[in-house]
């Protein structure tokens, strides 16, 4: 165990130095999802690849409605139906129109689509808000359709290249792969992507007095919420997680347990066991690994200045050398401490640049002074309205309060400088939202 007090810059600086962005793998595109991407994308196709109707009603020549009124309709000739998909469409001539589905090409000589509520619908009435079935007409309906307004070309037409052109960036290397961009990945024809992967972590709580949810507490013992916690942040973060069973105070049983989980792990975070106590097994389980048979390996253990989350422990292990980062057990310190530590690591695991939650100043707001131990970096609950500009802190100081850090959406740090702040000091806020 290191004797010298760690700054938190300088824990998360060895940390972040010893991790390497996880290699890139071709992977099919919702497997993408969630996913760095480590090349530019550029578009082979225009999109939309062809001119189409953004609207249901009738392709057209706009000389032949100019004088269209809802009194004196321009009368066409209804040649056909083109659908999107439905193959070659007619052409449209002089006095013709041709019924049109959304989506579908614009056939030659149409200059424009009259949305089918500016007209008869082919039934010989007043305006219509639907088109009839496909097997009604044209023929069911007369063959004609009337027309009460007139349009100007390009008119209700989604035009070719109008999203994006062939040779367009579409996504740029280092791009979260959301939803949106797997969309826009299909549209234009990719059907898998090359990306680094999400990480996987696995997330293990040790001791002897935890339950696991769901389960009969008896004396002495308590649920194990904090796997539940950081295996929900591992996954917010973006990483694939795996949440082990808490496991006992056994050093043995630890070791061997950590070992099963290296097969799938590319990051380790156990919580729990860190402290000076007499059973904190992952002091005891971890002491002794980086021996011969593994050089560079070992966990080093620390004692940082901050609070909560005093100690730490940090370092690789395995013949892969898979970092491992040791939480200390208490609810509020072992969260606090993987935003500070773990988030940016799995972040930089993905390849990510920005690492970090997004920090602001803010004014604070409280009915008493506070206070914070010194040459310590402190981190307190809290929420913040971004509209007034204002943080309040929410509970105590105490590392146990996991009801408070359930509804703070922010961290208030106090630096190792500040002994005191009193109501209307500007502060340094991390938002967790």
């Amino acid at each position: 165990m290191s004797s010298t007090i760690w700054s938190v810059d300088d824990h998360l600086e060895d940390i972040l130095g010893a991790i390497r962005p996880l290699e890139p793998i071709e992977l099919h595109l919702l497997e993408a999802q969630g996913c760095v991407l480590v090349e530019d994308i550029t578009v082979p196709v225009a999109l939309p690849p062809f001119d189409n109707s953004s609207m249901d009603g009738y392709a057209v020549r706009t000389a032949d409605v100019e004088q269209a009124t809802e009194e004196f309709p321009a009368v066409l000739t209804v040649i056909g139906d083109v659908a999107a998909g439905g193959g070659t469409p007619p052409e449209v001539g002089p006095g013709q129109a041709a019924r049109i589905m959304t989506g579908a090409p614009l056939p030659p000589g149409a200059e424009a689509v009259i949305p089918v509520e500016w007209t008869d619908g082919g039934a010989g009435g007043g305006a219509v808000t639907t088109m009839l079935p496909a097997d009604t007409a044209p023929e069911g309906a007369g063959g004609e359709v009337r027309i009460h307004r007139p349009v100007t070309a390009g008119a209700h037409i989604r035009t070719r290249g109008s999203d994006v052109r062939a040779g367009d960036l579409a996504l740029a290397r280092g791009t979260v792969l959301g939803p949106p961009q797997i969309g826009l990945l299909a549209a234009i024809g990719r059907g898998t992507v090359r990306v680094r992967p999400r990480p996987r972590v696995v997330v293990l709580s040790t001791g002897s007095e935890l339950v696991q949810p769901g389960e009969t507490l008896g004396e002495g013992q308590i649920y194990d919420s904090n796997s539940f916690s950081l295996a929900a942040a591992a996954r917010d973060a973006g990483a694939l997680s795996y949440r082990v069973g808490a496991v006992t105070d056994d050093a043995d049983e630890l070791r061997s347990t950590i070992e099963d989980q290296l097969i799938r792990a590319d990051l380790l975070v156990t919580t729990g066991g860190v402290s000076v106590g007499a059973y904190d097994v992952v002091k005891e389980a971890l002491a002794s690994v980086g021996d011969a048979e593994e050089p560079g390996s070992g966990i080093d253990f620390r004692t940082l200045a901050m609070q909560p989350g005093k100690p730490q422990g940090f370092g690789t292990i395995g013949p892969e050398h898979t970092p491992l980062l040791a939480l200390p057990g208490n609810p509020v310190s072992s969260y606090v401490s993987f935003e500070l530590f773990v988030r940016p690591a799995i972040r930089a695991l993905m390849g990510l640049e920005d690492l970090h939650r997004p920090r602001v100043h803010a004014t604070l707001h409280t009915d008493r002074t506070l206070s914070s131990p010194a040459d310590r970096r402190q981190f307190l609950r809290g929420t913040y309205d971004p509209v007034k500009g204002v943080v309040t802190p929410v509970g105590g100081s105490g590392s146990h309060l996991v009801a408070a850090l359930a509804h703070a959406d922010c961290l208030i740090v106090l630096a190792e400088t500040v002994t005191t702040v009193a109501s209307g000091a500007q502060v340094e806020v991390v938002l967790l939202g």
